[in-house]
């Protein structure tokens, strides 16, 4: 009775819990369905643009290569234009055009109706850009950088279009499919002409010769330039600062030069200040470990006969691959003539910030 009474009184609350229990399982259950919808949803839209710049990869011709030529002849800039998305993937080919030796900036073209037009010379040459084609903007402009003498790359979408049919040459960024699921955002287009617009500037770079300094020029203030402008010379210590030593010396003259220069090394040099040996914090404790005594031991029996060293005029990050290789902490710096002209430690590259 009392068994029965409890359940009667009991049920409501049984019933709410297990409603309560169902109702997360049926939220977790649901959010784990969205995390894998969102998933394949991301993946199908890298799948699209990804094959999207595979086709037109695929169908390259030589309108491109007249694209290039204009380009790499050009006598004045080359001037990146569009409206909306297709204007800003403009900015970045016109980016990265100007960081890899062809100078370039891009322009509104609405503010070229405006004034900006003026920026143009007959020996510049214009990529517009407009995935219909049909830019009001970019049209209305049209007529009179031809007047100016400029030369017109397009890249649309659109091969029958306006702007592509105006133009001295025309580059298809044509897709099938945009990524986004209504078929309306720019996705898949404007990643094509991204493409193709590194494209360009990639193989105007390679007929330029430009090399890793000529980019390092551009990017003075980042890391890319410090590793790839600075050199050796650049971070070295110098006269004075240099620890070095005879090679008949005691162990202990040379241990007060090593401490009192702080490099956690001394050079052994020859009568023309040539390095003929170098000795080490670590080789001290080795030399210490063997019992050797530092008041009567020359720096000669116990010197590395081999150092390790590079040139003033190499780059910094050369020394951090020599040093890295070697496993040392510290390098000696000679001249053309193998005279010892400076020294440096990692603590060194680190504070120019090579590394």
């Amino acid at each position: 009775m009392v068994s029965l009474l409890y359940l009667l009184i009991m049920a409501p609350t049984l019933l709410q819990s297990e409603r309560g229990h169902a109702q997360q399982n049926a939220a977790s259950s649901t959010e784990q369905s969205d995390a894998l919808s969102t998933v394949q949803l991301a993946r199908n839209v890298l799948t699209i643009e990804a094959r999207e710049i595979t086709a037109l990869a695929n169908r390259l011709d030589a309108s491109f290569e007249a694209a290039v030529n204009l380009i790499l002849h050009c006598q004045g800039r080359v001037v990146v234009s569009g409206m909306g998305k297709s204007g800003h993937i403009g900015g970045k080919i016109a980016a990265t055009l100007a960081s890899t030796g062809t100078p370039a900036f891009f322009m509104h073209p609405a503010e070229a109706s405006h004034g900006d037009l003026g920026m143009i010379t007959d020996g510049d040459v214009v990529i517009a850009l407009s995935n219909s084609g049909e830019s009001d903007e970019l049209l209305n402009i049209l007529p009179t950088i031809k007047r100016l003498g400029a030369k017109v790359i397009s890249i649309t979408g659109a091969p029958n279009s306006t702007l592509a049919k105006e133009s001295d040459v025309h580059l298809s960024a044509e897709v099938a499919q945009e990524a986004c699921p209504l078929g309306l955002s720019p996705t898949a287009s404007t990643t094509a002409a991204l493409a193709l617009g590194d494209a360009l500037a990639v193989c105007v770079l390679d007929l330029r010769d430009f090399t890793a300094e000529d980019f390092a020029r551009s990017h003075p203030g980042g890391s890319i330039g410090r590793k790839l402008l600075t050199r050796v010379k650049d971070v070295m210590r110098v006269n004075e600062a240099i620890p070095s030593v005879s090679a008949d010396v005691l162990l202990s003259a040379a241990l007060i030069e090593m401490t009192n220069k702080g490099l956690g090394l001394t050079a052994i040099v020859n009568a023309n200040f040539a390095p003929i040996g170098v000795f080490t914090d670590g080789d001290l404790r080795r030399a210490f470990a063997s019992g050797i005594q530092a008041s009567t031991a020359k720096i000669s029996d116990v010197m590395h006969t081999t150092p390790n060293t590079i040139n003033a005029n190499q780059l910094a990050v050369e020394a951090v691959e020599l040093m890295e290789n070697k496993k040392i902490n510290g390098l000696l710096v000679t001249n053309d003539a193998g005279k010892l002209v400076g020294a440096f430690n990692m603590h060194d590259l680190l504070k120019a910030k090579v590394v």
